[in-house]
């Protein structure tokens, strides 16, 4: 699963990447959490353009009746999105970029788990597979949510954890942003593994564990003997 991320990079940077015309000044994230607002970028209809907004981690269905569903829907999983009741819609029709630079896994170890950082070597930022969906409660509240993909884990992930979450080739943001394109066969083959060799990875502090430290220390290396 994908639980924790980052996302420190400058808005022009992030602007230059996904071709926004616009982002605003960002602070960084260094522990990003479930139910938090973080950064996507959505194809709008209206202006033919990508646009970026802050949705709430978590996807809430447009279905559901209580919003507190969306803290268990924070991924969807790449093989069964397309069938999944919480899902399948939003997978057709509201696809979007979830904005990161780095993400947290756990590796179980003996009576423990140690948490490693995750980037890629060029230490760019890159996009998550994601979904969003609105929500309107009986008395016309509206919260915009959202979910990040996952998908089998690659070389690099395998000795920590058997999942990862869908980091997308640039080549392939419009396909998966483009709302004409609803078939599981075009947009399937998008949600494979990342490239191991592009990435790097290490252990980090436990500090990480506790959505209320958001600081440079949660991405410092550590020896991972000690935490």
């Amino acid at each position: 699963m994908c639980g924790r991320f980052t996302l420190k990079q400058t808005a022009a940077a992030l602007a230059q990447a996904f071709e926004l015309e616009t982002v605003p000044d960002l602070a960084a994230q260094y522990n990003i959490a479930p139910t938090q607002m973080i950064a996507t970028v959505l194809h709008k209809p209206e202006s033919d353009r990508r646009e970026f907004q802050q949705l709430r981690w978590g996807l809430i269905p447009s279905w559901s009746k209580d919003p507190s569903i969306g803290a268990k829907l924070i991924n969807a999983r790449a093989e069964t999105v397309a069938e999944k009741p919480s899902f399948r819609s939003a997978f057709k029709r509201r696809r979007c970029l979830v904005l990161a630079d780095g993400f947290f896994e756990w590796q179980k170890k003996q009576n423990k788990k140690q948490p490693f950082y995750f980037r890629l070597q060029n230490e760019k930022p890159f996009a998550f597979a994601g979904l969003w969906e609105k929500w309107q409660s009986a008395s016309g509240e509206e919260i915009a949510s959202c979910t990040i993909l996952t998908t089998a884990a690659n070389e690099l992930l395998e000795p920590i954890h058997d999942r990862m979450p869908v980091i997308l080739a640039p080549e392939d943001y419009n396909q998966w942003l483009d709302p004409q394109l609803e078939s599981p066969e075009v947009l399937e083959p998008l949600l494979r593994p990342y490239p191991a060799a592009s990435m790097t990875s290490y252990p980090v502090s436990t500090l990480v564990n506790k959505p209320q430290h958001n600081s440079p220390d949660c991405v410092v290396p550590i020896n991972d003997n000690n935490t």
